[in-house]
């Protein structure tokens, strides 16, 4: 029988799997009970790319983004977690095809590769804030 984790593993363990779970929002079809459970009434978006930076904000551009890859599959490449100051940085990778017009272009009917890096801030359980810059290059044709 293994021992108990100390404080400092389970809380790691306890942001790790909560940054997985955010990450398995960008799946269609979206968890959209998953979606409001992990973000708090007061989330800030600090990389809302000209949209609202609340949390209705933020549903509306990943809205935007799954309507566009039907398809959509992200998956978490990397975690980083930062225990004092409750963040976890992740490195992303997906795949869908497009099938809407997103960011001006489309659809294209391409299936494409996106990849991206979120910080997430996390209290009592719920996210508060995130941060992140995406690479989308192969779908808009800008290397």
């Amino acid at each position: 029988m293994s021992p108990n984790p100390s404080p400092d593993q389970q809380q790691r363990s306890d942001l790790e799997s909560l940054a997985r779970q955010w990450i398995s929002l960008w799946c269609a079809p979206v968890d959209w009970a998953l979606f409001d459970r992990l973000h708090a009434d007061d989330f800030e978006d600090c990389s809302s790319a000209g949209r609202a930076s609340n949390k209705q904000g933020f549903a509306q551009g990943l809205a935007d983004f799954v309507r566009a890859f039907p398809d959509l599959k992200a998956r978490v490449d990397d975690l980083v977690t930062d225990l004092g100051a409750n963040r976890v940085a992740v490195r992303w990778s997906a795949t869908g095809t497009n099938q809407q017009r997103y960011l001006g272009i489309g659809p294209t009917g391409k299936l494409i590769g996106i990849t991206g890096i979120e910080i997430i801030e996390i209290e009592r359980g719920r996210i508060t804030r995130r941060w992140g810059e995406w690479d989308i290059t192969a779908h808009t044709g800008r290397h």
